[in-house]
């Protein structure tokens, strides 16, 4: 099998000065929503590898095309600034096989599942609500959404159509950090499941009677979280020790 499968950019969008979404058709690469993939682009001359590449979650459900990724642009890194500079039609290369195992069928069955993400963790999240199988699974879905600017609240078109399809059963929660907006709560994640607020918002409560938590974002939200939700009794969930949490760090 070759290392890579090229594919050409169907179309691209800025969110921000940093935030990107790509376009990519590539028919032939597979996945399961929560899964990423690599994508890469030649190699300066004079590199030591022929491909640069990096790995990029799936936002689009598997059933969708073309292939979707949202990402950041990192200024000093050597692909995410050519590839939010890359224009349709344009050829951009996948691994063949997607990877990961952060997917609905790794977590454990319960009453309500909660989406945690940071910035462009969303993305996993995303591809899996717009499948069938977490409503089959869990009863009430919550995505929470925590970013630095109100800017930063993107795909707001696509979870108004998650709300509308799944009206009842899914609450979306937006946070911004750093500044005030009239529809988002303040403050970190953590602080908000610590203080309650989190719960009260949504009217559901998050402990391991009724609740499975995957956390997809910045290595900080991930810990303290964890550390929140263990004073709960909670846990990372394992295949053979079945728990509460499962997670990605997504950085």
């Amino acid at each position: 099998m070759s290392a890579w499968v090229e594919g050409r950019v169907a179309g691209r969008r800025q969110w921000s000065d940093s935030l990107y979404s790509l376009l990519v058709d590539a028919r032939q690469v597979s996945f399961v929503a929560g899964q990423f993939a690599r994508l890469a682009l030649p190699a300066p001359p004079g590199a030591k590898e022929a491909m640069i590449g990096r790995p990029y979650s799936f936002v689009n459900p598997p059933s969708a095309q073309p292939h979707e990724f949202y990402f950041i642009i990192l200024p000093e890194g050597p692909l995410s600034p050519r590839l939010a500079v890359l224009n349709p039609g344009d050829s951009v290369w996948l691994a063949p096989r997607a990877n990961g195992f952060f997917s609905i069928g790794e977590t454990a069955q319960a009453d309500s599942l909660w989406c945690l993400s940071t910035g462009t963790g969303i993305g996993p999240f995303l591809s899996m609500l717009r499948t069938d199988e977490p409503w089959m699974k869990f009863g009430r879905i919550v995505l929470v959404h925590s970013v630095r600017l109100a800017e930063e609240l993107t795909y707001r078109d696509a979870i108004a159509g998650i709300a509308r399809v799944h009206a009842g059963a899914f609450n979306y929660v937006p946070m911004v950090t750093r500044e005030a907006h009239r529809e988002a709560l303040a403050g970190r994640i953590p602080a908000a499941i610590d203080n309650g607020m989190l719960e009260a918002r949504v009217g559901l409560s998050l402990t391991p009677e009724n609740a499975h938590a995957m956390l997809c974002g910045n290595p900080a939200m991930i810990d303290d979280v964890q550390k929140v939700l263990a004073t709960r009794g909670m846990r990372r969930h394992r295949r053979r020790e079945p728990g509460h949490i499962t997670l990605e760090t997504y950085w």
